[in-house]
C-alpha cells in the first residue's frame, strides 16, 4: 500500500453521492480529495494531478472522463449507472489500456447479495420464477437501478430467460432490492435495504485504494472484496 495518500479526483462532487464521498474522505488518512469536477467543468487539466478518478456524475460524462483517463495513464472507478451500450464499450476499450473499476452498487451488502442470487438460482433450479423489485428516491433517473440490472443480467446468464423487474421511484428511499424466488407452495426472498449513502461511498473510496497500480483491465468491486 502506499505511504502517502491516494490521491482522487472526484467527478460529480456536488452530486448526492458526491457530497457523501468527500464527508467520509475528511476522515480517512489513505484518501486526498485532490481535484474536483462538476457539470461543465473540464475533467481532462484535474486528471493530471490525481491517481484515480471516482466518477459520480452523470453516463453523458463517460467520453471524456475515459479519454483523459487514458490520456493520462489513471486509474478509474465508475459508480455512476445508466450507460448506454456504446458507453459501455467505450468503458471496455478503455480498460484496455488503464485498470478500472466498474460497479452497479459499493456496498458491501449489496455485492454478497449479488453472490447469494448466483448460488440460490442454482440451487433453485427451473422450479422457481425469479423476479426483481426494485424502489429508489424519486430524482433518481436511470429506471431499472443498475444494481437491478445487474441481478437480472446474473439471473439470465444462468437460466437462459428474460427477468422481469419493477422499478418504484418514490419519496426520499435510498435503495431497496429484492430477488423473488417463486416455485410450487413456497416462494424465497432476498432482500438489501440501504439506510445511508455511506455504504456506497465507504465502498468507493475502497475501490479507490484498491485500483491504484493495478494492471489494466475491467475489474468489479466483487474483485475488489475478493468474492
Amino acid at each position: 500500500m502506499k505511504n502517502s495518500p491516494v490521491r482522487v479526483l472526484l467527478v460529480g462532487a456536488a452530486g448526492r453521492m458526491g457530497k457523501t464521498v468527500l464527508d467520509l474522505a475528511q476522515s480517512d488518512r489513505e484518501i486526498e480529495i485532490a481535484a474536483r469536477c462538476d457539470l461543465g467543468d473540464s475533467i481532462e487539466p484535474a486528471m493530471k494531478n490525481c491517481d484515480v478518478a471516482l466518477d459520480f456524475s452523470q453516463a453523458d460524462s463517460i467520453n471524456e472522463i475515459c479519454r483523459a483517463a487514458s490520456q493520462h495513464g489513471k486509474s478509474l472507478v465508475i459508480g455512476t449507472t445508466g450507460h448506454s451500450q456504446q458507453q459501455r464499450k467505450t468503458i471496455e476499450q478503455t480498460a484496455h489500456s488503464v485498470p478500472i473499476v466498474l460497479a452497479s452498487n459499493f456496498s458491501v451488502g449489496v455485492n454478497v447479495l449479488f453472490w447469494l442470487t448466483q448460488k440460490a438460482a442454482e440451487l433453485l433450479g427451473s422450479d422457481f420464477n425469479p423476479e426483481i423489485v426494485e424502489t429508489h428516491h424519486k430524482m433518481k433517473k436511470d429506471a431499472p437501478s443498475g444494481t437491478a440490472k445487474t441481478l437480472a443480467e446474473t439471473l439470465k446468464a444462468m437460466l437462459n430467460s428474460e427477468i422481469p423487474i419493477q422499478s418504484i421511484r418514490e419519496g426520499d428511499v435510498v435503495g431497496e432490492h429484492a430477488i423473488i424466488f417463486s416455485g410450487p407452495a413456497e416462494r424465497l426472498e432476498l432482500t438489501h435495504r440501504a439506510a445511508t449513502r455511506g455504504i456506497f461511498a465507504r465502498g468507493a473510496l475502497r475501490a479507490a485504494k484498491w485500483i491504484v497500480d493495478k494492471p489494466p483491465g475491467l475489474y468489479s468491486m466483487q474483485d475488489v472484496l475478493g468474492l
